[in-house]
């Protein structure tokens, strides 16, 4: 066997906005204000969704649970990006970026089967809404919540032990902000066929598997709602679901650019945009299309507010 003298990593380097060097503190301004708001919205939609009871609903509990997801998923990438934006060095530990890609992806891939679970309550309360209590029952509610949980785990734990399982030597500069799937593989020395086929199938099933339900909720949920007789009855019903289609159709579309495609077709300044997109703005647009936009939700944060107003 041959001897390789090389150095193994211990650290890597971010160079995702490198190219943009005379611009890291606008972005960091940009970004923090972002992040702040984010927090600041879904910190909101879960402290109504508890404190009103007229919100614990099926749908306003996955929505508290999704605003959760995004909260800690923006908070595993955000904080040490804004960091990265005021240092020299951009740097993480080789077990630092093995921790936030699993959890990134624990909660990546939690976040597309909720969406899932969402569009079946969208489907029961639309097609079936004589037994919509007794098939979503709280208990069946998380139930759902513990199997997207659990299916992210197990995704997000295969995935990682394969990337951090290759060899690393010499190279250690990833051409991203975060510690993603794509960038640490180009690093690796060398990685398998197989690891790369586990990884590819992994990433098409966690989003391919949730999609397909939530089509297939949606072929019921269209064909109910052209049997209902009056206009407005069809328009108040696909507008309970025109919010979640609208995450679905960004959340899909944009992890879909990224994990479906060949190593060759790789762009690190394209990805790193489009995960800019996904990982700062879509939790930003979320909680503005799911309930700040909502009437139901808008009498209850008031409802909130005045009855905190009035203990003060």
């Amino acid at each position: 066997m041959e001897c390789v003298n090389e150095t193994l990593v211990r650290e890597f380097v971010f160079l995702g906005f490198s190219s943009l060097a005379g611009l890291q503190w606008l972005l960091f301004a940009v970004f923090l204000l972002v992040y702040l708001f984010t927090l600041g919205t879904n910190a909101i939609i879960i402290s109504t969704i508890v404190l009103d009871r007229a919100l614990h609903t099926p749908m306003y509990f996955f929505l508290g649970v999704l605003s959760c997801f995004e909260t800690c998923y923006t908070f595993v990438i955000v904080p040490k990006m804004l960091v990265d934006l005021l240092v020299q060095k951009k740097t993480i530990s080789f077990l630092g970026c093995a921790i936030q890609m699993f959890s990134f992806l624990f909660l990546g891939c939690s976040h597309s089967f909720l969406l899932a679970a969402m569009g079946y309550d969208r489907y029961v309360a639309i097609c079936d809404p004589l037994r919509y209590t007794v098939l979503m029952g709280h208990g069946v509610c998380v139930g759902l919540v513990a199997a997207a949980c659990a299916c992210g785990f197990i995704v997000a734990q295969i995935i990682t032990s394969l990337v951090f399982h290759l060899p690393f030597h010499s190279s250690n500069q990833l051409h991203h902000f975060f510690c993603d799937i794509s960038p640490v593989l180009k690093v690796a020395s060398y990685h398998t066929h197989f690891s790369q086929i586990v990884i590819i199938m992994l990433c098409t099933l966690v989003l391919m598997i949730p999609l397909l339900l939530i089509l297939v909720s949606y072929i019921h949920i269209i064909s109910a709602i052209l049997q209902f007789p009056s206009t407005l009855g069809r328009y108040k019903a696909f507008s309970t679901c025109a919010s979640h289609l609208i995450i679905v159709i960004v959340h899909y579309g944009c992890a879909s650019f990224i994990y479906l495609r060949l190593k060759s077709n790789y762009s690190s300044s394209q990805d790193a945009l489009i995960s800019v997109s996904y990982t700062i703005l879509t939790p930003l647009f979320n909680p503005m299309v799911y309930s700040l936009r909502n009437k139901e939700f808008k009498s209850a944060l008031q409802r909130v507010v005045g009855r905190t107003i009035c203990l003060s």
